[in-house]
């Protein structure tokens, strides 16, 4: 017995560390876990440690920043989760845990609570107006279609597509629409839809399925490059029943991605038909048109045409006549006031001619040198004055001097 037992190989602590890890590593590379969020501490540098545990059993649990950063809701104490990853030995401490790549919240109720919950806080930042949402094109020439290439929405979408307009084009945008890299997926072929202006209306769904297959359509990331798009947006997740946040961001919903087909394009036996009633109201609207034109033309005789332009050439005459009237008489009053005036100049100017005044019967008195005498008391007895009438002129000596009275 003691011979057996010197014959064992003893092992080191690091060494039976060593083969648990590789065991375990080995045998569980990637697990989905489900259990309960418990002593959950996130840590400063973005990574986050807690516990998984149920009724009866726990388990540590870590998840790094890197895959962090694509949770779509804050983990909580409390939280029902389900998780995808691989179980890993900590040699230090020599216990195991769980490295997690991808985490969602588990329960129907758990993801009723978080989608409402983001649903009003989307809504009360305006993603969700009415004033929002455009008008879809009537006629679109080309449907862009974001789904998965291999799912039956976008046979049924290009099936319909087909049998209501043949020569509708469609651009088929491929992406994943389940999983924690679904929401990234379709935004990004939005977001090319947009940039390269591929189409005049996108279809963004997929078929039904759970609520957890259809969670990626109610990521806030993707509501958002919805509500942004310049392209108008049919969303068309699951059956009648199913709604996702990208619905109520969308310009329309769709009950189906049938349906989103049946809304975006038009029969193409409608379309003729619009297009031969339209040509038929410009066909007659064109013959009513000429039948008024000939109607009118038949009113341009030589006799017509002459008393047409009478009616518009007498009363121009007569205006002309009128004008020529006015001019003349507004002339001769002119003229007659000018006469006026010279006759009351020449009048003026008469009445202060001295012969005027001489013709009257006055002369004028002015001594030896010329000057004009309007004073006796300037003379003196014996002074030579002349005097000058009408007509004539007198050369007298005074004898006399007479002051004048008063």
């Amino acid at each position: 017995m003691q011979k057996e037992e010197a014959n064992d190989s003893v092992m080191t602590v690091s060494q039976l560390t060593g083969l648990i890890k590789t065991m375990l590593e080995g045998t569980f590379s990637s697990v989905l876990l489900k259990g309960e969020i418990s002593n959950y501490r996130p840590n400063a540098s973005g990574h986050m440690y807690f516990v998984l545990k149920d009724s009866e059993s726990q388990i540590s649990a870590v998840m790094f920043r890197g895959n962090a950063a694509s949770l779509n809701f804050v983990p909580k104490d409390g939280t029902l989760v389900q998780v995808r990853g691989e179980i890993s030995v900590y040699p230090p401490r020599g216990n195991y845990q769980i490295i997690i790549r991808s985490m969602t919240k588990a329960g129907a109720g758990d993801i009723m609570e978080m989608i409402e919950e983001r649903k009003k806080r989307l809504a009360a930042q305006g993603y969700f107006d009415s004033s929002r949402k455009r008008p879809l094109p009537p006629y679109p020439k080309t449907i862009g279609i974001v789904t998965s290439p291999t799912g039956a929405a976008l046979r049924d979408i290009l099936q319909i597509t087909k049998r209501r307009n043949p020569s509708m084009n469609a651009i088929v945008l491929p992406a994943l629409v389940q999983g924690s890299d679904a929401a990234s997926s379709i935004v990004r072929m939005i977001k090319i839809a947009n940039t390269y202006c591929l189409c005049d209306l996108l279809i963004v769904g997929r078929g039904g399925g759970s609520l957890e297959d259809l969670l990626p359509f109610s990521d806030e990331d993707l509501v958002k490059a919805i509500a942004t798009s310049k392209i108008p947006i049919i969303s068309a997740v699951g059956h009648e029943i199913d709604w996702a946040l990208s619905d109520y961001a969308a310009d329309k919903r769709a009950p189906t991605p049938s349906a989103a087909a049946e809304i975006a394009v038009p029969l193409k036996s409608d379309i003729e038909e619009s297009i031969a009633s339209i040509k038929k109201d410009l066909n007659q609207q064109i013959r009513q048109r000429l039948d008024t034109f000939r109607i009118m033309l038949k009113t341009f005789t030589r006799e017509n045409m002459e008393l047409h332009f009478r009616h518009i050439e007498q009363p121009l005459l007569q205006r002309l006549d009128m004008a020529k009237d006015s001019l003349n008489e507004g002339i001769k009053n002119l003229i007659q006031d000018k006469k006026n005036l010279i006759k009351t100049y020449r009048q003026t100017l008469e009445n202060c001619n001295p012969q005027t005044i001489f013709n009257r019967g006055y002369s004028m008195v002015t001594d030896e040198k010329g000057n004009v005498i309007r004073s006796s008391a300037n003379l003196k007895i014996g002074q030579s004055i002349k005097i000058r009438p009408a007509q004539g002129l007198i050369t007298s000596q005074i004898t006399e001097i007479q002051e004048a009275d008063v």
